[in-house]
């Protein structure tokens, strides 16, 4: 069983940073209050960056043991460690490694300064998972772009359609860089809460389209991640402003 979406708007991009923030303390601190450990897959991008800067600021970030909380990324760039497109050296930048993580419970996937291949890669990432990240994700964070994809999983590339695997290298992405590492759909399955952050205008289309009735992850990859308890679209007013009266 799944979660059925609901959405959430907020007046502007700080405000969803900052209310998501202080969701996202509040479902680390439940999680570890039933686990010795709290997992979270966090996202790249302007979204995935502020919500990072957001719970630094947050006071009540202290009731979270940060060193009891294992930290992944959905998707990463296969790229150099620190490069600044990285989705994990966006987070470091906006305050990560400020929170008292213990780093080696902060899992990045292997860029091309490490590992021979993409391919390489996932299945690196893919055997930490199975080593450390068995009972599933608490929170899921994507981000979600104009053409609808999350993670690295865009429309109509084949890497949608990789099955019985945890983690699959992307070539060809349409947006730049072209090879990627990515989890998988079924990988997300595991998910206990799955969060949409999705501020702007040019955002509004490719939310309706994934809230439609009856949308095809195939043609709206954003269509497809449900958590087991929560689906949470998180959304500011521009990003809402295609959804009418489904609001």
């Amino acid at each position: 069983m799944t979660a059925e979406p609901q959405v959430l708007v907020h007046a502007d991009k700080q405000a969803l940073a900052d209310a998501a923030a202080a969701r996202l303390v509040a479902a680390l601190q439940e999680a570890q209050s039933r686990s010795p450990e709290a997992q979270v897959a966090l996202t790249g991008g302007s979204m995935g960056s502020a919500i990072i800067a957001s719970v630094v600021r947050l006071p009540e970030r202290t009731a979270v043991d940060w060193q009891r909380v294992r930290v992944w990324w959905g998707d990463e760039r296969y790229l150099p460690a620190g490069d600044p497109d990285r989705n994990d050296t966006q987070n470091d930048e906006a305050g990560l490694l400020e929170l008292g993580l213990d780093p080696a419970k902060v899992h990045r996937v292997a860029g091309p300064d490490t590992s021979g291949s993409a391919e390489e890669s996932a299945e690196a990432y893919a055997r930490s998972i199975r080593e450390h990240g068995q009972g599933g994700w608490d929170v899921v964070l994507f981000g979600v772009g104009p053409d609808g994809h999350v993670a690295s999983l865009f429309p109509h590339h084949p890497a949608q359609r990789v099955t019985d695997a945890i983690a699959v290298a992307v070539h060809d992405s349409p947006k730049p860089p072209p090879d990627r590492v990515s989890l998988t759909f079924e990988c997300f399955e595991r998910s206990r809460q799955v969060w949409f952050l999705v501020s702007g205008a040019d955002k509004a289309e490719a939310v309706a389209a994934a809230q439609a009735p009856g949308a095809d992850r195939w043609e709206v990859p954003a269509a497809g991640p449900r958590g087991s308890e929560a689906t949470l679209w998180l959304l500011d007013e521009p990003a809402a402003s295609g959804l009418g009266d489904e609001r």
